[in-house]
């Protein structure tokens, strides 16, 4: 057990260096830029021993988003049960993103993802392939199975795929806020309702 235990802790070590390195790397010279052979090289590994720990520059690029969403997913479960579906998504969000905001690499990865189109797309894609694992924790939280009411997968949907999509194109706007606000912000948005009233409406013409 205890070997065990030492071969876990050096798997963790390597994974972390690789990271670090991956991340040093890309925002010394950009993410299409770098190749696995100078991450590998420069954790002093061998390319065959990072693709034991990830299977693209993406997946290394994106590790901290991946380890995010889990974090979040557990945050949502352990929320008071009686507490309705989006204030439980938006407490676990906020908080989870607030924590990760005062690691340096989630500040280096924000910074990758902002430039790099294709990082902005995986992350997406990333999101979306965790579907199923949202929609059964919304679901039982609602008391529903998700393979029968649509209600549980459309709330996944807005929050694996809407929420980043508005930080995203709130941030291009010049939005300068830290991403847990604009978390927050958006959920707040989706609670209150977006069946926003007509221009003509709201002026009381037509």
């Amino acid at each position: 057990m205890e070997k065990r235990g030492l071969r876990e802790r050096k798997k963790q070590r390597t994974r972390e260096a690789l990271i670090d390195a991956a991340h040093a790397l890309f925002c010394a010279h950009g993410f299409e830029a770098t190749t696995i052979d100078q991450i590998a090289e420069a954790v002093e590994v061998s390319s065959r021993t990072f693709f034991r720990y990830f299977t693209s520059k993406e997946d290394v690029a994106l590790s901290l988003a991946d380890d995010q969403i889990t974090a979040v997913l557990e945050a949502f479960a352990a929320q008071p049960a009686d507490m309705p579906v989006l204030t439980a998504l938006r407490t676990a969000a906020v908080d989870v993103v607030r924590a990760y905001e005062a690691e340096a690499r989630y500040h280096s990865l924000q910074s990758l993802i902002s430039v790099s189109p294709a990082l902005t797309a995986a992350r997406v894609e990333r999101g979306t392939a965790r579907f199923s694992d949202v929609a059964r924790l919304i679901g039982a939280r609602m008391g529903v199975d998700p393979d029968v009411d649509p209600r549980p997968g459309l709330v996944a949907s807005v929050a694996l795929c809407a929420v980043p999509t508005a930080i995203v194109a709130w941030r291009a706007a010049g939005h300068q806020a830290p991403e847990s606000d604009l978390t927050g912000q958006a959920f707040d948005l989706l609670s209150a309702g977006l069946d926003y009233p007509a221009k003509l409406a709201v002026r009381g013409e037509g």
